[in-house]
């Protein structure tokens, strides 16, 4: 923390512009990967009502987008929630922030590599796309490419994403569009998918649609995490994640929309794995169709490289406290990243990857992944939630503007997030609940030893170091 201790490993600065942490944002997201990850375990959830989970949580989403907003003006600083939470509410909670994002991104590793894999060789054979194991050798390819561009520097982490997500973007709305148009749609188009008759019904799976939604929009947040690397870093890293929001937000509808019209609830589940592959070739036989499972790998690839900065960025951020190995907060002298963070965070991507193949089908590792992501999602954004609140809760009341984006919406996403967790654990098979859940209580063993050994993180923030907090944000607002 920049408050806490002085540090003579810095991160380079003022590398990134407004544009660049846009694009961080939608890569962060990573729409067309989020949707063939995602789609058929959407719409075994809910059936055709997946446009209104991606509506209601992503209200409630931008809910969280604003407390990042606001809580990313008092202090820049890689650890991102690590920090702010520990600011607005305990230190143990932004602790807990902290690891349960080291634990989601850890276990995204897998979850993100198999469709990195299986899209690259279903452009080849649908086969080989269904092999576990050639699907794990050519995603850890993937992963290791990743890892070379991140290790090297955040100048071409962002070049390569501009480009990625470029195309990415535009191939995505081109088939959203041909979908929606296509001339024999399976469901006729109706906007009952985006209602609720009962969500809060005994039997609704209104809230297993949202977890899944969650997972969807997960990612933004990384521009906060690069705050240290960007220009204006406590305004535009905000900025950034807002417009990344609304792109993904925009893209999730249409697309999801499109599905719902072109595709069957059986060619859904008999294509879990390359849902996207399958409408391609619904809106446009051949090679044409083949151009979306571009997009996917496109996507996949992309999200690998957000995850791996949100990762190594904040283990960085605790190294650099000294609330895990001081070895972490160190950077390259040349390339001016986390580069023991970065090292450590592939060798255990790659054993994630040989563990999963223990696991169980393809099929079942994404379905368990995702679900167990989805709660550690909700645990930090919903304390960034409450801890904007919280810390801000005299400049609430001083305008209107305030009111909404930094208190009423920042309270209304945490809470959601707060009765999804709480409304999905009893509908989630042992493997999730273990994952999800032990993952993040295994923090509890580091937080106790950094903070036997009296780190000064994990102090009560004082009255004083709260008054700075507000005055940072009264100078930039």
């Amino acid at each position: 923390m920049s408050n806490i201790s002085h540090h003579s490993h810095k991160l380079a600065p003022n590398v990134l512009g407004l544009f660049e942490s846009a694009v961080m944002g939608v890569a962060g997201s990573a729409p067309a990967y989020s949707i063939a990850a995602t789609t058929a375990g959407l719409i075994a959830a809910v059936g055709l009502a997946g446009p209104a989970s991606l509506l209601y949580c992503g209200i409630a989403m931008f809910g969280i987008v604003f407390a990042f907003n606001y809580l990313g003006r008092t202090e820049s600083n890689a650890g991102a929630t690590y920090a702010w939470v520990r600011r607005g509410l305990h230190p143990a909670l932004g602790y807990l922030a902290g690891w349960s994002l080291l634990m989601c991104s850890s276990i995204f590793m897998v979850a993100a590599t198999f469709p990195a894999g299986s899209s690259f060789l279903g452009l080849f054979s649908t086969t080989l796309s269904n092999s576990k194991g050639w699907v794990t050798i050519f995603g850890t390819v993937f992963f290791l490419l990743m890892v070379a561009a991140v290790a090297f520097g955040v100048t071409i982490t962002a070049r390569v994403q501009v480009i990625m997500s470029a195309i990415e973007v535009g191939l995505l709305l081109l088939f959203g569009i041909l979908a929606i148009l296509h001339s024999h749609p399976v469901h006729p188009f109706s906007w009952s998918w985006f209602a609720w008759s009962n969500p809060f019904g005994k039997n609704s799976v209104f809230f297993a649609g949202a977890l899944l939604a969650a997972f969807y929009y997960w990612g933004w947040d990384v521009t906060a995490n690069l705050n240290e690397e960007t220009k204006g870093s406590r305004k535009t890293p905000g900025q950034g994640a807002i417009i990344g929001m609304i792109v993904t937000f925009a893209l999730f509808e249409i697309f999801t929309v499109g599905s719902n019209m072109v595709l069957s609830s059986k060619q859904v589940s008999d294509n879990s794995g390359n849902v996207l592959g399958v409408l391609g070739q619904e809106v446009w036989k051949g090679n044409g169709g083949k151009l979306l499972v571009v997009a996917v790998l496109l996507s996949t690839v992309a999200t690998l490289e957000t995850q791996l900065i949100q990762v190594t960025r904040t283990m960085f951020a605790m190294g650099r406290d000294g609330t895990l190995l001081k070895a972490f907060g160190t950077v390259h002298k040349k390339y001016k990243t986390p580069m023991v963070a970065t090292i450590t965070i592939t060798v255990v991507g790659i054993g994630l990857f040989v563990g999963s193949q223990f696991i169980g089908s393809i099929g079942t590792i994404m379905t368990d992944a995702i679900a167990a992501i989805g709660l550690q999602i909700a645990v930090y954004y919903a304390l960034a939630g409450y801890s904007v609140v919280v810390l801000f809760r005299q400049e609430i009341w001083k305008s209107p503007k305030n009111f909404l984006l930094m208190g009423l919406w920042p309270l209304i996403g945490a809470i959601f997030m707060s009765i999804m967790f709480y409304k999905v654990i009893p509908t989630l098979n042992t493997t999730t609940r273990w994952i999800g859940l032990g993952s993040i209580g295994l923090g509890i063993i580091p937080m106790a030893y950094y903070w036997s050994k009296g780190h000064i993180y994990f102090n009560i923030p004082t009255k004083e170091e709260r008054l700075a907090a507000l005055g940072e944000l009264e100078q930039i607002l």
